[in-house]
């Protein structure tokens, strides 16, 4: 599932986890764990603009548990 942000340069982000075009959902799941970090992905953030997309480790509810600006300072902490 993709979520989609946006900063305050009007770029927008959208995130999704590592790997989530592998055909089999719990598979793909499995390829974006953190190893050694349970409970713990890579997520992957690709701008609208300019900017490189980075890759995040998050908690597995990132989706939910991320406010906008929370998932904007993970962004903003990586692209530096």
């Amino acid at each position: 599932m993709e979520r989609t942000v946006s900063d305050q340069d009007g770029i927008t982000w959208s995130c999704v986890e590592a790997f989530t075009g592998l055909s089999n959902e719990s598979q793909h799941s499995d390829a974006a764990q953190v190893k050694g970090q349970e409970g713990t992905y890579w997520v992957v953030c690709t701008p609208s603009g300019g900017a490189q997309s980075v890759r995040l480790k998050l908690s597995g509810d990132w989706q939910s548990a991320y406010s906008d600006e929370a998932l904007l300072q993970e962004i903003a902490e990586q692209s530096g």
